[in-house]
């Protein structure tokens, strides 16, 4: 059986929602039937699904994955500055 294809917005639709400090608020859904990155309604947060469990960092490391990945950067290039243990996350992107 073929793997779900993640499904990602444009480049362009998630810079437009980091701040002028480079930071990107992010709501994580961990153990999800399928990765994907869902712009917010008005005013919302940038929400991320993947099947990654929560525990051990394993859903961290996959949204940072994930975020590099649409935003065609390198995962170095992103920082978990807050919520290591929340489903509301702060994700620093490196100029």
């Amino acid at each position: 059986m073929a793997r779900p294809r993640m499904t990602v917005p444009s480049v362009a639709a998630i810079l437009a929602l980091v701040d002028v400090e480079g930071r990107l608020a992010v709501r994580v859904s961990p153990g999800a039937s399928a990765d994907a990155i869902v712009l917010p309604e008005a005013g919302g947060t940038l929400a991320v699904r993947t099947t990654a469990p929560p525990e051990d960092g394993k859903a961290n490391d996959a949204v940072l994955r994930l975020l590099a990945s649409a935003l065609n950067r390198p995962v170095s290039t992103l920082t978990l500055v807050r919520g290591a243990s929340s489903r509301t996350k702060l994700v620093r992107l490196a100029p």
